[in-house]
């Protein structure tokens, strides 16, 4: 089924493209439903471009031995090409995808969107610029897991998933907050403890209730 022009004008080069190439945008482009904890793509498995029509999407890097190292969150309307390797020829590494919540991606096809890149210098220079950006988002996360204490990227997790959320209630297990956080469970039971015993936070089960956001803040600049 066809998308209409509203759908497809989220398209940060749809206004870039001559009639031709929207023609084939609008032919070969879809949208997929993923309920949440549904694998969205990893490895060599290669979707193409994706744009977030509602939910999110966190991606992640996998160690050999189940270790996963959170690179960057999608958003709605944020669009993503490092899954995109048979894309990009420079992408040596591969990251893998997860939906947060219930979501609507919208995907264009990776041999169409090669395609564009090939003749489309605006759409060429859009996948450059988003693979710039993501690679800096890649770039902090792994510094924050090097080099950050874990009392700073814990207390940073929680405050920005009060803002995305709307809710000071986060209703997270240590286990979704360690993959999150590239921690082990242990390591975030005890800081949370810690955190509760302070009076920043409190406790029950499956839910983390901020208490005193504005001490959490304090703990980024210490």
């Amino acid at each position: 089924m066809k998308l209409n022009d509203d759908i497809l004008s989220g398209l940060p080069f749809w206004g870039q493209l001559s009639t031709s190439q929207r023609a084939e945008v609008a032919e070969m482009t879809y949208t997929r439903l993923y309920s949440k904890g549904s694998i969205v793509g990893c490895g060599s498995n290669c979707l193409g471009l994706i744009q977030v029509l509602r939910g999110g999407t966190r991606v992640y890097l996998l160690s050999p031995e189940g270790r996963e190292v959170t690179l960057y969150r999608l958003g709605v309307g944020d669009c993503c090409v490092l899954t995109a390797s048979c894309v990009m020829s420079q992408i040596t590494f591969e990251t893998n995808m997860v939906a947060e919540e219930e979501t609507e991606l919208l995907i264009l096809p990776a041999h169409t969107f090669s395609r564009l890149t090939g003749e489309n210098i605006h759409v060429r220079c859009f996948m450059y610029e988003l693979a710039t950006r993501r690679f800096s988002a890649v770039m902090f996360s792994l510094q924050q897991v090097l080099f950050a204490r874990f009392d700073r990227r814990l207390a940073s997790f929680l405050l920005s998933e009060a803002e995305r959320t709307g809710s000071r209630e986060l209703r997270l297990t240590h286990e979704e907050i360690a993959r999150q956080v590239s921690s082990a469970r242990e390591v975030v039971a005890r800081m949370l403890k810690r955190f509760a015993s302070d009076g920043l936070v409190s406790l029950r089960r499956g839910v983390i209730r901020i208490e005193r956001p504005a001490e959490l803040k304090k703990i980024l600049s210490e």
